[in-house]
C-alpha cells in the first residue's frame, strides 16, 4: 500500500512556480495541501489555487498582525466574504494571537480572534491557530468558547500547555523544522500520534539548509515522527490520515 501524505499548513501563494511545486508534491505522494489565507488578498489567492488544483484545500482567515491593520468594518466585511464562500473552504486559518509582534493591542487581538473562533463554530469547520507568545491566552479563549476542532499550528508553548492541548482533545502540528528543533521533537514524544498532523508552513521552516520550504518536504516530518516514536513509517502515515478523517471527514 502506498502512503498518502498531508501538509496541513502552508502558504502556497508565497511560492513561485506553483504548478511545479504541486507536481513535486504529487511525486512525493503529498496529495492533500491546506493553503492558509492571512488577509483579504491571500484569502482570494487560496480560493483560486484550490479551484485550480484538486490537491489544494483552501483555509481562510486573518492573521493577527494583518488583522490589526484593518478596521472593524473591514474585518466584518472579510468575515462576510468567508461565509459567502463557506462551501469552498475546509477550515478557518490562519488566525489567532501574536504578542511577539504586537506589544499593545492585546485586547483587540482577543476580540478579533473571538470573532474568528465564532466563525469556525458557525460554519462547523476546524480552526487553525497561530499563538506566538500568546499560547496560554489562545488556549483559555478556545476553552471558554468550548471549541472542539482545534489545530494548534507550530506551537512553541511550555510542556504543561502542550499537555493541556492534548487533554482537550485538540491537535498539534509537527513542522518540518522538527528535524532540528527540540521543541517539536518533544511534542512528538509527548503527544499521542492520534493528535498529530504534519506541516511545512511553506515557504518557512525548511528542513533543508538554504532551500525554501514546500509541500513535498512534509514527508520529512513523517520520517522524524517515525524515528522518535519508533513506529513503522507506513503506520505513521495511516495514523495521521485517520486524524484527517476524524477532523475533516
Amino acid at each position: 500500500m502506498k502512503s498518502s501524505f498531508i501538509d496541513i499548513h502552508c502558504h502556497l501563494e508565497m511560492l513561485p512556480h506553483t504548478a511545479e511545486v504541486i507536481e513535486r508534491a504529487k511525486k512525493a505522494s503529498v496529495n492533500t495541501i491546506l493553503t492558509q489565507g492571512v488577509n483579504p488578498e491571500t484569502n482570494r489567492a487560496a480560493l483560486v489555487l484550490a479551484d485550480k488544483y484538486p490537491e489544494v484545500k483552501a483555509c481562510l482567515g486573518i492573521y493577527p498582525i494583518d488583522a490589526l491593520k484593518m478596521s472593524d468594518k473591514e474585518i466584518d466585511t472579510e468575515i462576510a466574504f468567508i461565509i459567502k464562500n463557506k462551501k469552498r473552504i475546509i477550515a478557518i486559518g490562519e488566525v489567532g494571537m501574536d504578542f511577539k509582534e504586537d506589544e499593545k493591542e492585546h485586547e483587540r487581538q482577543k476580540k478579533i480572534f473571538t470573532k474568528m473562533i465564532e466563525l469556525s463554530l458557525e460554519l462547523n469547520i476546524p480552526v487553525i491557530v497561530h499563538s506566538r507568545k500568546a499560547e496560554l491566552e489562545c488556549i483559555e479563549l478556545l476553552e471558554s468558547l468550548k471549541v472542539k476542532k482545534v489545530i494548534m499550528h507550530c506551537f512553541c508553548g511550555k510542556k504543561q500547555l502542550v499537555k493541556k492541548i492534548a487533554d482537550n482533545g485538540w491537535y498539534l502540528t509537527v513542522p518540518t523544522a522538527v528535524v532540528r528543533a527540540q521543541q517539536f521533537q518533544d511534542i512528538v514524544k509527548n503527544v499521542p500520534i492520534t493528535q498529530l498532523f504534519c506541516e511545512t508552513d511553506s515557504p518557512y521552516l525548511s528542513p533543508f539548509k538554504d532551500k525554501w520550504n514546500e509541500p513535498a518536504f512534509v514527508v520529512e516530518s513523517y520520517k522524524k515522527i517515525s524515528e522518535i516514536k519508533g513506529m513503522d513509517f507506513l503506520e505513521v502515515a495511516n495514523s495521521i490520515y485517520m486524524n484527517w478523517q476524524r477532523v475533516f471527514g
